[in-house]
């Protein structure tokens, strides 16, 4: 019976702590936030269903402009599935040689036959990644935004390489998600590891939003929406309880949301 007094005791001294407990600090849930890092860029990357360019770049942080210019694609970025997408602009070696070069060259050369062009983008005949979403998007210039839910930043965001590169709010099972601002739906899905049901919205050809971990998208890739509009309804998608995972990106780098969102 002497090991209980001890056992007692320290209860005793743990329970005298304080008769009222503290809400938890706005900062990071270790796991949570940690989960979505920006992917490791890889050297080429094969477009699979339901990719679209910009889910694509935002996977592995770049501005979709700029992979758009790497792969020569033009707007509305039209992917394929089993297209390459290169990540890595070409080299100098690749210029134009000069007249003097080029004799040179016809001298120790015998080409049969012209070198083959490089393939930057697949033909038309594949089977486009996801359906076509119509015209480019401009949008506005003066942006106005808006929480895209209601709760408590549970998450904030950080500029370390592992910390999170947005907020994260709680909510309950199916409150409305709406837009931040004015834009258009350029990813409706769940391919982006660890984002669970995810929009992107493009705001205008510099501001980008994701809203993720929904319960259910309400809206599909090409629709324009207006802020306020409700696009999705809160769940807990690819993670572990009830919240929105809330991302601006400019010029594809990830932005503080609570530097652009009003004041609660």
């Amino acid at each position: 019976m002497q090991w209980i007094w001890p056992l007692l005791l320290v209860f005793t001294l743990t329970s005298c702590g304080g008769g009222s407990r503290a809400l938890a600090p706005v900062g990071s849930y270790g796991y949570e936030s940690n989960q979505r890092k920006i992917a490791r860029t890889p050297y080429s990357y094969t477009v699979k269903k339901g990719d679209t360019l910009y889910s694509i770049s935002w996977r592995y942080g770049m501005d979709y402009k700029e992979l758009a210019r790497i792969n020569g694609i033009r707007s509305p970025y039209t992917i394929y599935v089993g297209q390459k997408l290169k990540f890595r602009g070409s080299t100098s070696s690749t210029r134009t040689p000069s007249s003097s070069s080029s004799s040179k060259q016809k001298v120790v050369t015998k080409p049969t036959t012209p070198a083959p062009k490089p393939k930057t983008q697949a033909k038309p005949t594949s089977q486009p990644a996801t359906a076509s979403t119509n015209s480019s998007y401009t949008g506005s210039q003066n942006l106005q935004w808006r929480w895209p839910t209601d709760g408590l930043v549970i998450a904030t965001y950080s500029n370390s390489s592992s910390g999170g590169k947005g907020i994260d709010i709680s909510g309950k099972a199916g409150q409305p998600v709406v837009a931040a601002a004015s834009g258009k739906v350029v990813y409706s899905g769940n391919g982006l590891p660890r984002y669970g049901n995810l929009l992107i919205i493009k705001h205008n050809d510099v501001y980008l939003s994701a809203y993720a971990h929904n319960e259910r998208l309400l809206v599909k890739e090409g629709e324009v929406v207006k802020s306020g509009q409700k696009i999705a309804t809160l769940g807990r998608t690819g993670t572990q309880r009830y919240q929105l995972h809330f991302e601006i990106r400019r010029n594809g780098k990830p932005v503080d949301p609570q530097r652009f969102l009003p004041k609660q």
